[in-house]
């Protein structure tokens, strides 16, 4: 059975950095984060690694485990947003005492989608994929991004249903800030191959392709155990998205996730919008798609509101998930069973 944590209205919220902390001159828009958050009535609580950074980290690998540990353990704290992604979460992994981590959420993408993954293959504790702290700055949030919140009250056994976004953001624009902090002016559109309507469930999983294919063959990406211990072998949808790979390196990736049986009993694979896929030689990132499918005989969705071109739909690792997709537009409807 998959353990659904819930956020309470007025919950604490703690900030730590497993992965990169924040620049000086950037701890500005940590702390508009945090105020946003205070007047929405939660309570946060920052960690020290929140506040440095050096080398591609915030801190030593022992000191970011010690942090994410004590706050997972703090009873008075109900909800972990690392304020970002980064490089470098994969050092803290064996530092992580994962049997006692208590029932609470883990929100976050990027580097953080290893945390994540790993915590749910292990443990069977749901997490989410979604916004990151800093991205909570704005006067308002769009409303893909502003349904964290409803994903994260939603009670085990119930459901939740979100809408794939009107517009996407194309290019991050820093020096001209937004109220809601994203600029979303493109048409937003999800594709399939082989180009029909879908619909298609199953147990979700995923994150941030670069990072996530990192576990394959250590303690923390065990797929096949889960599956036995944790969904009795339900099948599984993944949601991938990819920061920075070529074609190349995102079909390298994906070949090992098949050989490594990550892919065995699949319903679907849905990809997020990128600004990477570099072609190589004239292989696209259309012809990695099509190679999939040829493969694997699935649904392929893509270019759907999830990783690093925003806005992001919230998908909770563990639960069972109902994604149809006709004519350009999505709904995911998450079922916390």
């Amino acid at each position: 059975m998959i353990t659904y944590p819930i956020l309470e209205k007025s919950a604490t919220i703690g900030v730590t950095a497993p992965s990169s902390g924040v620049e000086p001159e950037l701890h500005d828009l940590v702390k508009l984060s945090c105020s946003r958050l205070e007047k929405q009535g939660f309570r946060v609580i920052c960690g020290d690694t929140v506040w440095t950074q050096k080398k591609a980290k915030s801190s030593l690998a022992t000191k970011r485990a010690h942090e994410f540990n004590g706050m997972m353990q703090d009873d008075t704290i109900d909800l972990i947003i690392p304020p970002w992604g980064g490089e470098l979460l994969i050092e803290v992994l064996d530092k992580i005492d994962f049997a006692s981590l208590k029932n609470k959420w883990i929100l976050g993408y990027s580097d953080t989608s290893l945390l994540l993954l790993a915590t749910t293959l292990k443990m069977g504790l749901a997490t989410a994929h979604g916004t990151n702290l800093i991205d909570l700055r704005g006067e308002y949030s769009d409303e893909t991004t502003s349904m964290w919140k409803s994903v994260l009250s939603t009670e085990a056994g119930a459901s939740i249903k979100q809408y794939s976004s009107i517009k996407f953001q194309k290019k991050w624009q820093h020096d001209q800030p937004s109220p809601c902090v994203f600029h979303l002016t493109e048409s937003t559109i999800w594709k399939t191959v082989p180009g029909d309507k879908v619909k298609a469930e199953g147990r979700l999983l995923g994150g941030c392709i670069d990072i996530i294919r990192h576990l394959i063959g250590t303690p923390y990406g065990d797929v096949q155990n889960f599956r036995k211990k944790f969904i009795n072998n339900d099948p599984i949808m993944w949601y991938l998205e990819n920061c920075e790979l070529k074609t190349t390196d995102l079909r390298r990736s994906l070949v090992q996730m098949k050989l490594a049986g990550w892919f065995e009993n699949t319903s679907c694979i849905m990809f997020g919008r990128s600004t990477a896929n570099e072609p190589v030689e004239g292989y696209t990132l259309e012809d990695v798609y099509q190679d999939l499918y040829t493969e694997l005989q699935i649904p392929i969705v893509y270019d759907i509101d999830c990783g690093h071109v925003p806005p992001q739909i919230t998908f909770v690792n563990g639960a069972y998930g109902v994604v149809e997709v006709e004519d350009g537009k999505g709904t995911l409807v998450q079922h916390f069973k």
